[in-house]
């Protein structure tokens, strides 16, 4: 997978740019504001998801402008395809001049991953967000757990509503059992994948965190489930056994607190340096880091699954990292192609092969 070509008008504060990047690694630099992020995030249109800025489809406009349009020549799937993306009123997308229904219909024809400041979250916030990371990863893997994944939170949210009325009404305790065991079912299924995800994650994670480290540091990451202790390798009804003990040793504590307190909207993704946690004692560079190693992580997975290598989008990835890190990312991740943005013109001087692009006011000016 890579980008040959890409072409963008009225894409936020770029009016008109045109590149054709290397299969290797593009370094797109310049100062603050002058649109290198803008031209990644136009990159990532083409996974067919939202924007990994959160930004609506009306922020992509540029100021004045009536529509936007991002145009793209890439390879993938052993040929070289063509797809264009208009955001007005609302997106549109063509692939190889054939209108899509939705933009959403180029995910699969186009992968890639993100790293962006923002996911640093991944290490700094609470569960939620490294649940999140795992969701959102498998739901692109496996299409069908994100339905299960649905089902799971319905379940939850109807026992946590049964949690909250059964006071009033004791004979709700009879159905009690009814959601515990669909929580269960449910749970196990999610808990089994995440397990099986964050296993194949963790071996591709601390190559990449060794690398940066230069190997003095070492990474590593584990599922935390609020039912125990569990194992990637147990046989589901195992899992569900165990959920359902949790539940029921919580029946006290879930009736007090109106929630649901064991499962799998409650497990944990432990990430640890020298097998300390890296939220609560990692440098800022560590975290960075460890962030950036789980993303490049997750574009090994993907590869594995798809046999296609994803375009790496690496967002002010050099902020609080030495030198020696700078260098790795810079002149070893050449496995697949890569943009990052900088603002330092001296990282590009480091690199010993690669392309440098330099953005001035959503423009590019020549060498």
């Amino acid at each position: 997978m890579k980008v040959n070509s890409l072409k963008i008008s009225g894409f936020r504060n770029i009016e008109e740019l045109f590149i054709e990047p290397i299969p290797g690694v593009n370094v797109i630099y310049g100062e603050n504001a002058q649109g290198k992020t803008n031209l990644l995030e136009s990159i990532w249109l083409f996974t067919g998801c939202k924007s990994f800025r959160g930004a609506k489809d009306s922020e992509l406009t540029g100021f004045e402008k009536d529509f936007a349009r991002v145009d793209i020549g890439f390879f993938a799937k052993n040929r070289n395809q063509k797809s264009s993306v208009v955001i007005s009123d609302k997106r549109r997308a063509e692939l190889n001049g054939v209108k899509l229904k939705t933009t959403s219909a180029l995910a699969g024809e186009f992968c890639a991953v993100v790293f962006s400041p923002e996911h640093l979250s991944l290490v700094k916030a609470g569960p939620a967000e490294r649940r999140k990371f795992l969701d959102t990863a498998l739901c692109q893997l496996r299409p069908k757990y994100a339905e299960i994944l649905s089902k799971y939170r319905i379940c939850v949210n109807e026992r946590n509503s049964l949690l909250r009325d059964i006071e009033y009404h004791s004979e709700l305790y009879d159905t009690l059992e009814i959601w515990d065991e669909q929580v269960a079912v449910n749970g196990a299924i999610l808990t089994s994948q995440r397990m099986k995800y964050v296993e194949r994650l963790r071996e591709a994670s601390k190559e990449i965190y060794e690398g940066l480290s230069s190997g003095a540091e070492r990474f590593d990451i584990k599922y935390i489930s609020s039912a125990g202790e569990l194992s990637p390798d147990m046989e589901l009804f195992e899992i569900k056994n165990s959920l359902r003990t949790a539940l029921k040793a919580s029946f006290k504590e879930d009736i007090a607190s109106k929630t649901t307190s064991a499962g799998a909207h409650r497990d944990d993704l432990f990430i640890g340096i020298n097998g300390i946690s890296a939220r609560n004692f990692g440098s800022q560079g560590q975290q960075r880091s460890s962030a950036l190693a789980l993303k490049l992580g997750e574009a090994q997975i993907i590869t594995d699954f798809t046999g296609e290598k994803p375009v790496a989008l690496l967002d002010d990835v050099m902020s609080e990292l030495d030198v020696n890190r700078q260098d790795y990312i810079l002149n070893h991740i050449d496995s697949q192609q890569v943009f990052i943005t900088c603002c330092e013109p001296s990282s590009v001087l480091r690199m010993c092969d690669g392309k440098a692009i330099h953005i001035k006011a959503g423009g590019v000016i020549p060498e």
